[in-house]
């Protein structure tokens, strides 16, 4: 019989108009790993903070069991700034007589490649994160409190974490975007949704189909309530026959129905993405050649040779240290390498996310911080007031004034969405755009990236992202070294354990590399289930859609073929001919690419 650790009953907690929490019923259970997920304010973090007992609920009744220990890690914790990393988890073990702690200690130290000597006041954001979530571990609680641990974690990060909940089967909630990491460790999804807590056995996307389900019914249910709402208006104003015998019952229910009807929380909206697009590019974005770098004796990129063209879409991946970042802002011709070369194409507008959202003006207000100096913002050939355009992001016309300090994480990742998606882009660079968005913006934005016409270079830990968005990656392999791959992340995987199949079978054990700043090579996780001459997901999408590209090529070539023969093209517009033949060139390389990619295709599916 399972063992329940934590028992909410008719919580209520407020903080402003609507309450975080309306009644809300829930319970842990000895070994549930729990995700708990819901929009931007919804109230998650307060949850947590219930659950630990670092605030009380407003109204309602929490249970604990009996000697209950629970363990938090916050998503920027705060960690003793004069203590060194193995002070900070051994802790004062003596006081508790808990002479096993240094040697956990120690263990959870080599497990995350941890200097157990380093001040923790120079620790970067993503190690501070690990030593923190080793000192939780340590503390061997019975129950884990998570909030949002994978940001600023690397891949192996990641998987170490996702690997150990699953091996130690701890209980555990964790609040998280990452949605690969709920598949993969979350046994039941909880949803708050408007002041609710709703629970679905299963992972992410077993939680997705249910979700759909239970939102179709829902609109049913209020479709048919609000019709016969409608119906009880149109009879209370009746004439003055039907007013002459009413139904006391009936106008009490009517009043009970008007009740509910005002009392109903709808969903909210959501985000409503569109990017202003700048003018085309030229074909060329960028292109590297023998580009070298260091800092010092540390090597960041060694001899890379590289082009990148107009809509390519491409993915940065290496561990946290590898120097991501440096090299963006090589390829963006910000930074000049110690050797080598850039040249970068022509009419390049770029648009910059970064992971920290340093560009923002704490002092400026949201309406200035989008368009400063006017009221309307041009996307496309759509003019939009500014007011207007906040509200697609989710921030009310009343917030418009407020500053930008006064926003959450996950308000300022939308108002540095907002801001770069105002302004005319032919290249969206996106440095961990992830970290603080709800999983409905990550998916909106996921849809947005692959409909934008334009160059997208993006750094992410969100495997899922990742695979939704690029069509090919740039991986740190160690020592500088960078390689290029075709896909997503499991498509790195796949082709990084079919070239080297002693690393693939090593990389089943990951080991997290050491502080930010390590040049070591990251242990890539092997992929279950999926041998080399079999084709990846996205490659069969891929492969599937060849055809209609293939012949869309083939039908603008005969459309311009047929323009060529026009003799009145030579009459009226001669510097026409020449035009047309530059683009029947670059239809012709075009088609030679596509059949070279499906023969290629087509021969890994015949393996």
């Amino acid at each position: 019989m399972a063992v329940s650790l934590i028992t909410l009953t008719g919580v209520q907690l407020a903080f402003g108009h609507h309450p975080l929490l309306d009644g809300a019923d829930f319970t842990i259970q000895q070994g549930d790993r729990i995700g708990l997920i819901g929009r931007n304010g919804a109230g998650k973090s307060s949850l947590l903070k219930i659950l630990d007992g670092r605030i009380e609920p407003d109204d309602g009744e929490v249970m604990r069991m009996s000697g209950l220990t629970v363990a938090t890690v916050e998503q920027e914790p705060e960690l003793d700034a004069s203590s060194t990393v193995l002070e900070t988890l051994c802790g004062d073990y003596i006081e508790r007589e808990d002479w096993q702690r240094p040697a956990v200690a120690g263990a959870l130290i080599d497990q995350l490649g941890l200097q157990p000597d380093a001040p923790i006041a120079g620790l970067s954001g993503g190690t501070r994160k690990r030593v923190a979530l080793a000192r939780a571990l340590a503390d061997k609680p019975d129950l884990l409190l998570l909030d949002e641990p994978t940001n600023h974690l690397d891949f192996d990060g990641i998987l170490w974490l996702q690997n150990m909940l699953v091996e130690s089967r701890c209980t555990v909630v964790v609040i998280t975007h990452d949605r690969r990491f709920l598949d993969e460790a979350a046994t039941r999804i909880v949803e708050l949704d408007r002041g609710q807590l709703y629970s679905f056995p299963g992972n992410f996307s077993q939680w997705q189909t249910r979700k759909a389900e239970m939102l179709e019914a829902e609109m049913q249910q209020q479709a048919r309530f609000d019709k016969f709402l409608a119906q009880e208006e149109v009879w209370i104003r009746k004439g003055v026959q039907a007013r002459r015998t009413r139904d006391e019952g009936r106008v009490r229910r009517l009043e009970q129905l008007r009740r509910e009807r005002a009392e109903r929380r709808e969903r909210a909206g959501n985000v409503r993405m569109a990017v202003a697009e700048g003018a085309r590019s030229g074909k060329l974005v960028a292109e590297l050649q023998n580009v070298g770098h260091r800092y010092g004796e540390r090597v960041i990129v060694r001899d890379l040779s590289t082009t990148i063209m107009r809509r390519d879409r491409i993915g940065l991946i290496g561990p946290n240290g590898a120097g991501k970042t440096t090299l963006l802002r090589i390829i963006l011709g910000e930074l000049q390498p110690t050797s080598g070369s850039v040249r970068l194409g022509t009419q390049l507008t770029i648009g910059y996310f970064d992971q920290m959202r340093a560009k923002l003006d704490e002092n400026a207000t949201l309406a200035d911080t989008i368009n400063p100096g006017s009221e309307w913002v041009e996307i496309g050939d759509q003019r939009k007031h500014v007011m207007s355009y906040l509200e697609d992001f989710l921030f009310p016309p009343a917030r418009a004034q407020s500053p930008v300090s006064s926003l959450s994480g996950g308000e300022r990742a939308r108002l540095a969405l907002a801001r770069m998606f105002a302004r005319p882009t032919n290249v969206l660079v996106l440095d961990e755009p992830t970290n603080d968005l709800d999983i409905e913006t990550l998916e909106l934005l996921e849809e947005l990236l692959q409909d934008y016409s334009g160059t997208v270079l993006l750094v992410s830990h969100d495997r899922a992202f990742l695979d939704n968005v690029v069509t090919q990656t740039l991986v740190a392999e160690g020592d500088g070294v960078w390689r290029e791959y075709v896909g997503g992340y499991e498509d790195w995987l796949a082709q990084r354990a079919s070239e080297t199949p002693a690393a693939a079978t090593a990389a089943a054990r990951p080991a997290p590399t050491a502080d930010e700043g390590s040049d070591k090579p990251a242990a890539a996780p092997q992929r279950s289930g999926r041998g080399s001459s079999r084709l990846t997901n996205w490659e069969v999408r891929e492969l599937e859609a060849l055809p209609d590209s293939i012949a869309e090529v083939e039908a603008q070539q005969e459309a311009l073929t047929a323009e060529l023969s026009d003799p009145a093209l030579y009459q009226e517009n001669p510097g026409r001919m020449a035009a047309i033949n530059d683009e029947l060139a670059a239809l012709e390389a075009k088609l030679g690419e596509l059949f070279d990619r499906w023969e290629t295709l087509e021969a890994k599916r015949g393996g």
